[in-house]
């Protein structure tokens, strides 16, 4: 005897199907980025002078959609600063935790113990850099005293300022190197690229959960 047909049963069965063919159809037709021959399997150890790191996490940042300057001296990094910032709301760690003076450019910026309509109003969310990984292009943020995490999570735009000591080649270094310092801080964050969210139908949105634009600016 035939067993009675369930319709929800039937529903379910017919979205799951859907939902497969449409993850199948993707997977045929994504594109595989295509890896220059310089990015290929280098380890750690084929590194020379911390130029090379740079030059590795500025290409690695790039393919992720991370505008990224490098400056030849505290002068020009403020400069650069200083045309991203203009005439924007700014919210940034405060002037002890910035590098190469750039608080004289955003002098009256928003800082963690600001108001939080104040924080969340930012254009542009100022930081430095506790690691700068170059085998991902990923930054490492660490939420510790003056350096609040909202600075790179709220605004829209984060400008991030590396100097060259926080390079490093994967991130087993960095935790080696900066042990000490992740034990004090309160969170960890690793921000490679701009925020990216993609619902089930692989629809791609940029800037949901986080920037939508990251720039990094590389001093001396």
């Amino acid at each position: 005897m035939a067993r009675p047909v369930d319709c929800e049963e039937i529903v379910v069965s017919d979205a799951r199907t859907a939902i497969l063919d449409r993850i199948d159809r993707a997977l045929k037709t994504a594109r595989i980025p295509v890896v220059s021959a310089g990015a290929r399997g280098v380890q750690p150890g084929e590194f020379g002078p911390s130029g090379t790191l740079i030059d590795r996490f500025v290409a690695e940042a790039r393919a992720l959609g991370v505008e990224a300057f490098v400056e030849g001296s505290p002068d020009a990094v403020r400069a650069r600063l200083a045309l991203l910032t203009d005439g924007r709301r700014v919210l940034a760690w405060n002037p002890d935790r910035l590098p190469y003076g750039a608080d004289a450019v955003v002098s009256g910026a928003a800082r963690g113990s600001s108001p939080r309509d104040e924080q969340a109003a930012a254009d542009v969310g100022v930081t430095g850099c506790h690691g700068a990984i170059a085998e991902t292009g990923s930054l490492a943020l660490l939420s510790l005293p003056g350096c609040p995490r909202a600075a790179s999570l709220l605004p829209p735009l984060h400008v991030a300022l590396v100097r060259p000591d926080n390079f490093f080649f994967g991130m087993g270094d960095f935790f080696e190197a900066r042990t000490d310092q992740i034990a004090a801080a309160s969170n960890c964050t690793f921000v490679t690229g701009p925020s990216r969210t993609a619902d089930i139908e692989l629809s791609l949105t940029i800037g949901v959960h986080g920037p939508a634009r990251v720039i990094v600016i590389v001093g001396p």
